[in-house]
């Protein structure tokens, strides 16, 4: 459900009743990035006006109350990397970033590709994941779970978000890609790899079975969520954040 006049940000459903978690996916509306990468751009290296997307990121974060200067996020390689901070700042290389801080909110960007968030409010960790298909055949999801579990979380304790990204439907890969998948399926002459199932398989292989999964499409909901396929690589991108207030 879109939250806010500005239908700026969407608010998963699962964490909603948890007391100091912040957490948000932003949409495509409600900024003021001009042509292709109207409007809410908070893609930091695309080709964009930097002060545009400075502007747009400070009213997403506005609208979670919180401070652009409290996230911590990376340049995303399609890895599997995990950034596991206290502080925040920007870094290249991670496409997960974990954290145990209150006060410091992690994110990452997205297109097309899978976000996962995930929150243990017993121990006040979060993490944020960006999967494309590299990155889900890497397992960096379970990975980073896996961190979280063994930095000492329940399995049970924890929430996951998995939101919009590139569907089934939309999603056609070449043989390459798809013999790297289970979850697919075979339309015409084309195969069709499922994002969404293949990272939630892999948070109940680990005991996870507070799930929560977004219903939209970047493709398909094009006119809510920026698509990277659809608009042949120009466009912007969103963000997913998700961390834990300061008490007090």
């Amino acid at each position: 459900m879109m939250t806010n006049s500005s239908e700026r940000v969407i608010i998963p459903a699962i964490f909603k009743h948890i007391p100091q978690l912040v957490a948000g996916i932003s949409t495509r509306h409600g900024g003021v990035s001009s042509q292709g990468y109207q409007s809410l751009n908070l893609g930091v290296h695309t080709d964009d006006d930097p002060v545009a997307i400075s502007s747009n990121l400070g009213l997403f974060c506005a609208d979670l109350g919180i401070s652009p200067d409290a996230l911590a996020r990376s340049y995303q390689v399609h890895g599997s990397e995990i950034w596991t901070t206290s502080c925040a700042g920007y870094q290249t290389g991670f496409d997960a970033v974990l954290t145990s801080e209150q006060g410091i909110f992690v994110g990452v960007g997205i297109a097309d590709c899978c976000p996962i968030l995930l929150a243990d409010p017993v121990r006040q960790t979060a993490a944020a994941i960006h999967a494309g298909w590299k990155g889900t055949v890497a397992q960096i999801v379970h990975k980073t779970a896996s961190a979280m579990i063994n930095g000492g979380s329940n399995p049970s304790d924890i929430l996951a978000y998995i939101g919009p990204c590139i569907s089934l439907e939309n999603f056609e890969v070449g043989d390459e890609v798809a013999e790297q998948f289970e979850l697919k399926e075979q339309r015409g002459a084309r195969w069709h790899v499922d994002l969404k199932a293949t990272n939630a398989a892999q948070l109940h292989a680990l005991g996870i079975t507070q799930i929560e999964i977004s219903d939209y499409c970047t493709v398909a909901n094009n006119d809510v969520f920026y698509s990277h396929r659809k608009e042949n690589g120009t466009t912007g991108r969103m963000l997913a954040v998700i961390g834990f207030k300061r008490r007090g």
